[in-house]
């Protein structure tokens, strides 16, 4: 079993990665405006600000009706993929990279680029795309309160986000977010949900207000950004945190005057994130398993080598490489090698070293006690629209219901090494575990 010490502890298990911080690096100087343009393609004043975030916010709750999607579309089986530039879809897009698509033998296109959930989400209701990541706790809304028909079918990755402060802020704790302004991708996301705890916890009353609404000292409002235009908001001050996935945590940190106030990891130990997700009929229909399953086969292999091969991928998904992602390669290497306790410990933000978690991993079996850990946070989580439907809706019933285990777990079984990642058991049943989460 791996060793390594970090202060003198010493850790089993442990795989946490060190690299250089980079952050006088010259290298990662970016040809850039302050406001961003030349690397996301968007700038943001206060007022477009305003008006995005106001549009983010009435987008998360439109999906097509029943009625949109009540004829079906024939069946198509060329593999077709629509991603956010974040590190969460890096499975999908080197699967279809690295040519494991093909290995299986499947047809798939080039993963297309969407700047926003809102508008991933309505594409792949459309059936633009027939394999996508979403945040798993939109899912949940889709299928329970818009009756859309639609399957998780694995994890993309674990981890992979961090809350995110102005240095300006004045924000050193979670206690320090009464009357700041604080960004999330999504109602419906793991960041909004653990954001939100994190908050509570410290006393802080996460509140949905008009910007220019007064708060109290206990309060802190939330807004919906998306993810490319977060550290633009950071660097203009117009927020004063957000949480998200990677790279815009790493990007953040290096052109937004940014740092890690905690490691999303670090706060539930090997969280989902964003999961793999298809069409009802795709993931059901008996016609459609060997495709589903080469589907399967080829994330997997994605995901094993993404584990292995860091650096490599890093380059790859970067603009300096096959520009999945339109970031230079060192925000991307920081995004998924960069974990280092001694750096981030002022403000702490990796308390749990001996949970042995990389800043990002990839780990595709869906745990059960995880989808209904979600359901229940969501319950208790602060979201705009209607969610009476979260009233009755039973963690143990999704968990039966939205997951179609069986394509993911006959993968696994082929590949054994999925096992070393560590936020699976090292002892006893690797498909069950107890959920571990420590403000």
């Amino acid at each position: 079993m791996m060793k390594k010490q970090f202060g003198g502890l010493e850790v089993p298990g442990l795989h946490l990665k060190r690299q250089h911080d980079g952050i006088d690096d010259p290298k990662l100087v970016l040809d850039s405006d302050p406001l961003f343009s030349g690397i996301l393609g968007t700038g943001v004043s206060r007022r477009t600000f305003l008006k995005t975030s106001g549009l983010a916010a009435a987008l998360a709750g439109l999906v097509p009706s029943a009625a949109t999607f009540a004829k079906e579309k024939q069946f198509d089986p060329v593999v077709r993929i629509g991603y956010i530039p974040i590190t969460d879809a890096a499975a999908l897009l080197v699967a279809h990279e690295m040519g494991y698509f093909k290995d299986e033998g499947l047809e798939s296109e080039r993963p297309t680029l969407i700047r926003g959930w809102s508008p991933l989400v309505e594409a792949f209701a459309s059936h633009r795309f027939n394999l996508t990541h979403l945040l798993i706790p939109i899912p949940i809304w889709m299928r329970y309160n818009n009756k859309f028909p639609l399957k998780v079918t694995a994890w993309d990755h674990t981890n992979g986000s961090a809350v995110v402060v102005h240095k300006d802020s004045g924000i050193n704790s979670p206690k320090d977010f009464g009357g700041k302004q604080f960004a999330v991708p999504y109602w419906y996301s793991i960041h909004n949900v653990v954001s939100q705890k994190i908050m509570k916890e410290a006393g802080i009353t996460p509140v949905i207000r008009p910007q220019t609404e007064p708060l109290a000292d206990n309060e802190c409002n939330f807004l919906v950004l998306n993810p490319p235009d977060m550290p633009p908001a950071l660097a203009s001050k117009t927020i004063d945190g957000y949480c998200v996935a990677e790279p815009f945590n790493a990007l953040g940190e290096l052109k937004a005057g940014g740092k890690v106030l905690r490691f999303t990891g670090d706060v539930w130990k090997g969280h989902p994130c964003c999961v793999v997700v298809m069409h009802e009929a795709d993931a059901m229909d008996p016609d459609r398993a060997a495709w589903a399953q080469a589907v399967h086969n080829a994330v997997v292999k994605a995901q094993l080598y993404l584990g292995e091969n860091r650096q490599e991928m890093a380059e790859m998904l970067s603009r300096d490489g096959a520009r999945y992602m339109p970031f230079p390669k060192e925000v991307i290497e920081r995004a998924m090698l960069f974990y280092d306790p001694a750096y981030y410990d002022n403000p702490q933000a990796i308390k749990h070293v001996e949970w042995g978690q990389n800043r990002i991993n990839f780990q595709s079996w869906p745990y059960r006690s995880a989808t209904e850990q979600v359901v229940t946070e969501l319950k208790d989580t602060l979201v705009t629209g209607e969610t009476g439907f979260l009233a009755d809706l039973s963690p143990e019933f999704v968990a039966d219901d939205l997951v179609q285990y069986e394509y993911i777990k006959k993968t696994l079984e082929q590949y054994p090494a999925w096992r070393n990642d560590p936020s699976v058991p090292q002892t006893g049943d690797p498909y069950t575990r107890t959920e571990l989460i420590q403000l």
